[in-house]
């Protein structure tokens, strides 16, 4: 072996190497269909062709829904880091450090307030990512403080669930949040203020059980998983076999559980246009063009 043959090839594929990202193609979950990532980036993480609704980070929802993607930040109050000093295979500290480097968020949910279609509103996104949307004292405090942002603003109050429960870290501390967000919601009810429920994949447990059942109308991304326990733990409990698509949106809305299954793209507009309805207020006028 010589320099020219251990040095001058390689060389020369280098120069000629171009580089691929990984993430150049998404293989849909439903139909296994390949898809081009910017494709299903522009088209809100949903699959153009079957229509499978990705999750959507909390950030996109928020610009998907904000007029001009603008929106003022609602901040989330500071609350005890791991009061019960929880272990299990990790800390329950170094989880919240993973999950706070891994999305960017202090905790599982994000708040803003702006105009959807120039009507002033509040938004709360639960973000699945952060471990799992769950639903501790700073998701508890979040909501509250969001749900009596939007009395003081007299504003309409929107939330985006996706969670899988309580957060067991934080023990009955993060059960104690479900009645208190329940006390919050008669709050947007007294001040007569709209409280739209958008439930997406997937909204159980403790969420389910409070309050992302107490809207005044409750929409469902397709496919979504909607329930309390998983349809597994029920099928064991009462040891039948449960109807195909059981907990999913479109069964719901067939059985009167939801009031209507929009796709994202649609959302936008549907919300808005629910809130006029709500609101009482006349629908924008068309421009001539």
């Amino acid at each position: 072996m010589n320099w020219i043959t251990s040095y001058v090839p390689p060389r020369i594929k280098s120069l000629f190497k171009r580089e691929s990202p990984e993430n150049l193609w998404i293989k849909c979950p439903e139909s296994g269909q390949m898809v081009f990532q910017k494709d299903v980036e522009a088209n809100l993480n949903v699959i153009p062709g079957s229509g499978y609704h990705l999750r959507l980070d909390a950030a996109s929802r928020l610009k998907s829904m904000f007029d001009e993607a603008k929106w003022i930040d609602v901040a989330l109050p500071t609350v005890p880091v791991d009061p019960l000093k929880f272990r299990d295979e990790k800390r329950y500290v170094d989880r919240l450090r993973d999950s706070r480097t891994k999305t960017g968020l202090q905790d599982a949910i994000k708040i803003g307030f702006g105009r959807v279609e120039t009507q002033p509103a509040v938004i709360a996104v639960q973000d699945f990512d952060f471990m799992g949307g769950s639903l501790g004292m700073a998701v508890g405090e979040g909501l509250v403080t969001g749900m009596m942002s939007a009395v003081e603003k007299n504003a309409p109050f929107i939330l985006f669930a996706a969670s899988g429960g309580a957060r067991m870290q934080e023990g009955i501390l993060s059960l104690m949040q479900m009645p208190r967000t329940t006390i919050a919601v008669h709050a947007l009810k007294a001040a007569r203020l709209p409280y739209i429920v958008v439930l997406t994949n997937p909204t159980t447990g403790g969420v389910t059980a409070s309050y992302a059942m107490l809207g005044d109308v409750h929409i469902a991304e397709p496919g979504a998983l909607i329930g309390f326990a998983g349809p597994r733990v029920i099928e064991q409990t009462i040891r039948e076999k449960l109807p195909e698509g059981f907990q999913r949106a479109e069964f719901l809305k067939a059985h009167g559980m939801v009031d209507m299954v929009v796709p994202r793209t649609e959302m936008k507009a549907t919300v808005a246009r629910l809130l006029r309805l709500l609101l009482k207020q006349p629908a924008p006028e068309k421009s001539a063009a």
